[in-house]
């Protein structure tokens, strides 16, 4: 194996402390904290270096245009709304949205999921007024609690290591589930909810099932001895989330004892928002010294200098898989902001990975308070952002998406046409608004349209 050394000389996991580290919470015990990034420390890792090489291969196929990327998972992750069925419903609408890509483009897909570690959120405010009175913003269960009370608020040291323990369960579950035949294609059906399958797109969904089925039998009758096909019985997922908490992410970096190198052991992949980019401050410094493949936000205020010196500072060896830009202009923004950072890109030679977050550039405030997103607007930006890479000639490598297994009614529209009178019936978000399960499916039934163009 050929080691990279894309670090920084002399950093270590904790270089970041000397830098402005944005949207960090204000820990009122300095003691406690300090106790519980010990624990952290000495638990062990999430993930393992060795996996996160294996992605950044698999991330490198798609820079490539040989795969597309499809991460996808909660808002914000809840201590409260946690379990077994939550899990397995998130995964079958993420693996639902891989089979409609795979066999409408034709292309593999790599599943990562914004799960086992999404547990913090970064604030436009540090505080908010809820029924006048002034308190401190949620951030998170990994930092607070939603709850609209001083105490609740209070930023906790120990909800890192709650945050630490449930992404341990939820990883443990996700690979039995993946590993241990719930994504076997010959269980493609059961993926299928009913208040989906009872949707146009649901239908569309069991036809490509049966489809499968009978290549799958057609196979088998040929003499192909299908059990011994690992990729059909199991998947490869993958787990990230936004590096927003530093004490967190340093307190699971680990070195490898292969390589020397140091990985988060927290995640996958990593990102930082557009917030916390800022090439001379702590979170960029951070994310410049670890070897999992990592990724940034950039939305309408990037400029082509800033993203090249992003794709420098991130990725000054240029391996392909290593840097993701993840773009969340706004539909109406794309058309005219992507291109330039496009061509930039693709002068300068950087391998990046290109994917398309048409979430946050599309969320409102509607009428009675709720945020939300119009179905229309995510699916035009995703659009637009193909566009834009078929005017430059480069790869649409992917998509980021906030989407729930669940029944809610948090954006508008789609196949069963939301509208902002029903935003109250069943909006459980923590944060932000997500996809419910037939929105995503629709979703990707759009993308896989706009692949195969």
């Amino acid at each position: 194996m050929v080691a990279l050394h894309f670090s920084p000389d002399g950093w270590t996991p904790d270089s970041w402390r000397s830098l402005t580290a944005r949207q960090q919470p204000e820990w009122p015990d300095e003691a406690a904290l300090k106790r519980v990034h010990a624990e952290l420390a000495g638990q062990p890792p999430l993930v393992f270096a060795g996996e996160a090489r294996q992605l950044t291969g698999a991330l490198g196929q798609a820079v490539e245009g040989r795969a597309f990327v499809l991460q996808a998972g909660d808002c914000a992750e809840s201590f409260s709304e946690f379990g077994a069925d939550s899990i397995r419903d998130k995964l079958k609408i993420i693996l639902q949205m891989a089979v409609v890509l795979t066999y409408g483009a034709g292309l593999p897909v790599v599943k990562l999921g914004r799960i086992a570690g999404q547990f913090a959120k970064p604030r436009s405010s540090p505080t908010e007024e809820i029924n006048g009175e002034i308190l401190p913003s949620f951030r998170g269960h990994m930092v607070n609690d939603d709850l609209p009370t001083a105490e609740a608020r209070r930023a906790n040291p120990d909800r890192l290591v709650q945050a630490y323990q449930q992404s341990a369960s939820t990883l443990n579950l996700l690979r039995a589930f993946t590993k241990g035949g719930f994504a076997d294609l010959r269980q493609i059906h059961q993926w299928n909810q009913q208040f989906v399958a009872s949707t146009d797109q649901g239908q569309r969904f069991e036809d490509i099932a049966q489809g499968i089925e009978a290549a799958l039998s057609f196979m088998a009758a040929c003499g192909i001895n299908l059990t011994s096909e690992d990729t059909l019985h199991q998947v490869d997922f993958w787990t990230s989330h936004e590096a927003l908490i530093l004490e967190y992410e340093e307190a699971l970096t680990r070195r490898d004892s292969i390589s020397g190198d140091y990985y988060d052991c927290s995640a996958h992949m990593l990102w930082v928002g557009e917030r916390t980019r800022n090439l001379d401050e702590a979170h960029i410094e951070f994310l410049a010294g670890i070897h999992n493949p990592v990724g940034s936000k950039i939305g309408p205020s990037a400029t082509p200098a800033e993203v090249l010196a992003l794709c420098e500072r991130l990725n000054p060896e240029r391996v392909p898989g290593r840097l993701t830009l993840i773009t969340r202009f706004g539909v109406d923004k794309v058309a005219d902001l992507l291109p330039p950072l496009l061509e930039a890109v693709r002068d300068e030679g950087h391998p990046v990975l290109w994917m398309c977050d048409p979430m946050h550039g599309n969320t409102f405030t509607a009428e009675g308070g709720r945020k939300t997103r119009k179905f229309t607007d995510v699916l035009g930006e995703v659009a637009n952002f193909f566009a834009a890479h078929r005017q430059v000639g480069t790869w649409p490598g992917g998509v980021h998406i906030e989407l729930t297994g669940d029944d809610v009614t948090e954006c508008l529209g789609g196949i069963e046409d939301i509208g902002e009178d029903q935003l109250h019936l069943r909006y459980t978000t923590t944060c932000d608004p997500r996809l419910n399960a037939s929105q995503a499916l629709d979703l990707a039934f759009g993308i896989a349209e706009l692949l195969r163009a």
